[in-house]
């Protein structure tokens, strides 16, 4: 796990899993969807190779950059149904690595007793929120989800509920944010004025947890065909562009526990993404969608030719349109009115890197003048502070945290998108056309990949380098040195020093060993340590206050 941050958000997630065999949800065990109307007759599954799969005109196939693209039509049973078959062991290994590191991560049981009590309210009325159409794509998948988490609740609730698992995460944790940043740039600031978007989605479940992505191509009996990035079983949308060039981002924004759950985001920019092709038709499905967490959406259209941010709470919305601007930066706090006092958003931007990567959005985005999809993808990649610094790798206040699921860039108007592969945003970028990926799929699936090779960005040049693997090697140390630290175990010097000459200028090698030390009651080497770690550029306010507390006492007691 890279950080405490990610830590405490599987932790939560996990809690809330908990939750799901509790009596929050004995209503909903009896609310399943009505898909009397819907075709459950499906093709049986082909199979090609261990990575290319067919099921009528449907299909799953893992390009050559590792990743795995869906296609699948129908009407929501249909969808659900095909998508379960064709992902059938694809599902098993990611409910696995979900469920297997919440486990080591839950706390005592006696804690899990009083939580899911608590917790259990959360849940009781989550299905009212979620769209008929989405809860019967989610039964089909659900008939062939694994039943040995059946403990925890039946398949097709873990299916539905693992959609909120995210918003429930944010909300009790109030909040440590995943540090998504995104941009729009269009008119005056792209090469050729079309509009073009970038995006990091910075949530991080482990390493195995992004080992299999899936860039899925929807075409729905209703609504709009639209491609997303994600993982398998997954229906909701984190980053994703449909027919009409509108795409939807999501980024996390600071939000109060809410007493129940309702409609999780990834499902309300589904609908987005399914039904909407102007910005108008966005705000109007979220406007009248109740959501339980606050999110920042990032919606574009190449109809509108602007990009906005939906700005949605369980009290609140707003939506940000920038004027006389050709370009829109979006970080982990709101900046549309109505959140403009609110108590929570301006303590992330005090508190938090929010801001901070705001505006080295916005230097990068000057420095770039003219942009374009090689051009955004080097944002995207950047891994410097402010003014260029060098702040270490996998500072959070980096755009670039060596921690994404992906990265993703588009262009609306072409209806072009390009998709990073492992890992991180570092690999090939590779680029898809809607244009041709839903032209004449009718009684043709194939087995070669949906992507235009031409067109893919090469990967990034510092994955060939030492000091990226350099920080590969410190991301094993700091794990250990982390277990160390939380099981009182014993480390030899030269394994406390390797840290920081794997990661020099990262404030969090020094703070680590400096813990090591003054837990050992060794003050000199922890205070030369927390010296150093006060020097160099601390991700958060909390973290800073930490340091500075533990440098004090350093020094008291090592008079």
């Amino acid at each position: 796990m890279h950080n405490k941050h990610h830590i405490r958000h599987l932790i939560f997630s996990s809690i809330f899993l908990l939750a799901l065999s509790s009596c929050g949800i004995r209503k909903s065990l009896n609310s399943l969807p009505d898909i009397s109307g819907y075709n459950a007759n499906i093709p049986e599954r082909t199979a090609i190779n261990d990575s290319t799969f067919f099921v009528g005109n449907n299909f799953l196939t893992k390009n050559k950059q590792g990743l795995w693209e869906l296609y699948v039509e129908g009407d929501p049973l249909e969808r659900g149904l095909i998508a379960g078959l064709l992902s059938e062991e694809l599902m098993y290994k990611q409910e696995a690595v979900f469920l297997n590191k919440i486990e080591s991560l839950v706390p005592s049981e006696g804690q899990q007793k009083f939580l899911r009590k608590f917790l259990s309210w959360y849940n009781r009325k989550m299905y009212k929120h979620v769209p008929e159409e989405f809860q019967s794509e989610l039964y089909g998948i659900s008939r062939y989800m694994s039943d040995d988490y059946d403990a925890i609740a039946t398949p097709y609730l873990r299916a539905l509920y693992l959609h909120g698992a995210h918003d429930i995460a944010h909300a009790l944790q109030d909040l440590a944010l995943v540090g998504c940043t995104s941009f729009a740039a269009w008119d005056g600031k792209t090469e050729d004025g079309g509009l073009l978007i970038g995006r990091n989605f910075d949530f991080y479940a482990g390493d195995d947890f992004a080992e299999n992505k899936v860039v899925s191509f929807i075409n729905p009996h209703k609504g709009y065909k639209f491609m997303s990035i994600s993982w398998s079983g997954f229906i909701g949308v984190v980053s994703g562009m449909n027919e009409k060039g509108l795409t939807v981002t999501i980024n996390a924004g600071k939000s109060k526990i809410p007493w129940i759950a309702k409609t999780p985001i990834s499902i309300l920019t589904r609908e987005i993404l399914q039904y909407a092709c102007t910005i108008e038709e966005a705000i109007a499905i979220a406007k009248k969608r109740e959501v339980f967490v606050s999110e920042a959406i990032m919606v574009s259209s190449a109809k509108d030719r602007k990009a906005v941010l939906i700005e949605v709470s369980p009290k609140d919305f707003g939506v940000y349109n920038v004027n006389n601007s050709d370009e829109l930066i979006c970080s982990n706090h709101f900046q549309s009115d109505p959140y403009r006092k609110d108590r929570r958003n301006k303590k992330t931007i005090q508190n938090s890197h929010s801001q901070y990567r705001y505006d080295r959005m916005a230097q990068l985005l000057d420095e770039k003048e003219k942009l374009n999809p090689e051009k955004a993808v080097s944002i995207l990649r950047n891994t410097n502070g402010l003014d260029d610094k060098a702040i270490g790798y996998g500072n959070e206040k980096a755009l670039n945290q060596l921690l994404a699921h992906h990265g993703i860039v588009f262009k609306p108007e072409e209806l072009k998108v390009w998709v990073s592969a492992n890992p991180y945003q570092l690999g090939e970028f590779v680029a898809y056309d809607l244009n041709t990926v839903f032209s004449d799929r009718q009684g043709n699936p194939s087995a070669v990949t949906l992507s235009n090779p031409k067109l893919n960005i090469p990967k990034d040049p510092f994955l060939t380098t030492e000091t990226y693997r350099n920080y590969e090697m410190y991301r094993v140390l700091e794990a250990k040195v982390e277990h160390a630290l939380n099981h009182k175990e014993k480390l030899d010097d030269s394994t406390l020093q390797k840290l920081s000459h794997l990661n020099p200028k990262y404030w969090k090698a020094y703070y680590l060993a400096g813990l090591y030390f003054y837990n050992h009651k060794d003050y000199h080497k922890a205070l030369k340590n927390f010296e150093v770690a006060s020097e160099k550029e601390i991700a958060t306010q909390l973290e800073a206050d930490k340091v500075s507390k533990y440098l004090k006492k350093s020094k008291r007691k090592a008079r």
